[in-house]
């Protein structure tokens, strides 16, 4: 490691990890009583609002629909979408929810970590105002990683620079100008969170060579600490808490050596391969994703499954091209599909992951129940409404448990649209699902200056 960032970086994730296998009991919590788990799903490229409508709504239904006007409908007696047939024999567990804006946020191409948080933000650390709702959440359901942040990225610039396969800044923020890091592969994922206990030698004495650094590390920070002033000493002091909450981290997770050991998540050899298809590092990530959760690693888990500069490579009846998703938002076709219809095919991918996440959890057992019970996952684009996005609304698909509390399963809403008596943002959604949760903030995220009133508060109808 070259410096103290590349230290900080990798250090934040020089952490053990265990993993249950479907069907086995769910790591129990401190206090006995389930904590709630929180899965960010994001995607680029926007999302048309017309496509989460279902077809067999009433013409009456449809017409309002195409108004934007305020609708509530239950999903039991309609068909889906097409594209969310893979997670159809979860409707009872779905919320299709539309009209919330996000003009707060930076939309179009990119938005970095806009939409978590509410704000505008690009690439400069300056723009980061705040941590973003699943660090929040994070916040209200502790967890020995805290949080954990798992990546698609794009191929060439944005967060990652073209090394789609490393530890790199990610799409959430741990709080002011304090970017996360995200795993670019299973693979690096695998040997970062599980390096503590892994069968390869190599691997554990890189563990222990790590963790002995810290120790020297936080004595001698401490040491020069003595002899600054001003700025170079908060600089040294706040590297020295950095690295003692990883020496705190560490202990929690060789706590948890035994169990580790016996659950080390077994991946097929393609998903470790650092060249491997979009859709397999989709899945790979997810089966991250389920150890981390099961096992009480974390409770709160972002996960991009995609940007705008991934290249998708896999796609059903394209497997064999090389999907260019900034094309396709200009409407340029892919081989015999059009872009509208390539654009079906991301989606299902992503309902294919959707689908695995949500049996997986749904056959744990837990307390009085499943593990599901007590998820949230939220799947919405990153940027909006389309390619280039001006943030009028950001459709989300939802899927919780019915020990969630937020009174939406099993429903079509559309809140009023933008400008309209009622109208809601992104940042009275996040509001919401932090009020639900333990956090009473008034408002999170930033206002959107073009619209009057007080914007302020959680929306009332989607509480419980």
């Amino acid at each position: 490691m070259k410096n103290r960032r590349d230290f900080l970086k990798t250090g934040l994730y020089g952490a053990g990890a265990m993993a249950l296998m479907p069907g086995m009991m769910a790591a129990p919590s401190a206090k006995g009583k389930p904590p709630m788990r929180f899965i960010f799903m994001h995607k680029g490229n926007g999302t048309f609002p017309s496509v989460m409508v279902p077809p067999t709504f009433s013409k009456a239904d449809m017409e309002a629909d195409k108004k934007k006007e305020k609708l509530e409908i239950d999903l039991d007696k309609h068909e889906l979408p097409e594209w969310m047939k893979p997670i159809n024999a979860h409707k009872d567990n779905m919320t299709i929810l539309q009209g919330v804006s996000g003009k707060m946020c930076t939309v179009g191409h990119h938005s970095w970590c806009s939409s978590l948080g509410a704000f505008k933000a690009n690439e400069r650390l300056s723009t980061i105002k705040w941590a973003t709702v699943d660090f929040e959440l994070a916040k209200l359901f502790p967890s020995p990683m805290e949080h954990i942040e798992l990546a698609c990225f794009p191929n060439g610039g944005g967060n990652s620079r073209g090394n789609i396969n490393g530890i790199e800044k990610g799409f959430s923020a741990r709080g002011p100008q304090q970017p996360n890091y995200a795993f670019g592969s299973p693979k690096v994922a695998m040997q970062e969170l599980f390096k503590s206990v892994s069968a390869d030698k190599q691997a554990r004495i890189q563990y222990e060579l790590e963790r002995r650094m810290l120790e020297f590390r936080a004595t001698s920070e401490a040491g020069l600490s003595k002899g600054l002033d001003g700025l170079e000493r908060a600089k040294v002091a706040n590297y020295a808490e950095s690295i003692e909450a990883i020496r705190n981290r560490n202990k929690k997770i060789d706590a948890m050596a035994d169990v580790i050991r016996k659950h080390i998540p077994k991946l097929d050899k393609k998903y470790l391969e650092d060249d491997l298809m979009t859709t397999d590092r989709q899945l790979g990530h997810t089966e991250i994703l389920l150890s981390a959760l099961i096992s009480g690693l974390t409770n709160v888990i972002a996960f991009t499954v995609d940007e705008l500069g991934t290249t998708y490579t896999g796609l059903p009846g394209i497997e064999n091209e090389k999907v260019n998703l900034h094309d396709v938002g200009h409407n340029k076709p892919v081989g015999k599909f059009d872009a509208l219809a390539v654009r079906e095919k991301v989606r299902t991918q992503h309902m294919k992951v959707m689908d695995i996440i949500v049996k997986r959890l749904k056959s744990v057992p837990e307390g009085n129940g499943t593990m599901f019970d007590n998820t949230v996952i939220f799947y919405h684009p990153d940027g909006g409404e389309t390619h280039h996005s001006h943030g009028w609304e950001f459709p989300f698909l939802i899927m919780s448990g019915k020990n969630a509390k937020m009174d939406i399963a099993g429903r079509y809403i559309r809140l009023p649209y933008h400008g309209k008596e009622g109208h809601k943002t992104l940042g009275n959604l996040w509001t919401t699902v932090l009020n639900a949760y333990g956090n009473p903030i008034k408002h999170f995220g930033a206002f959107d200056l073009s619209l009057k009133g007080d914007q302020s508060g959680a929306i009332k109808q989607l509480l419980t």
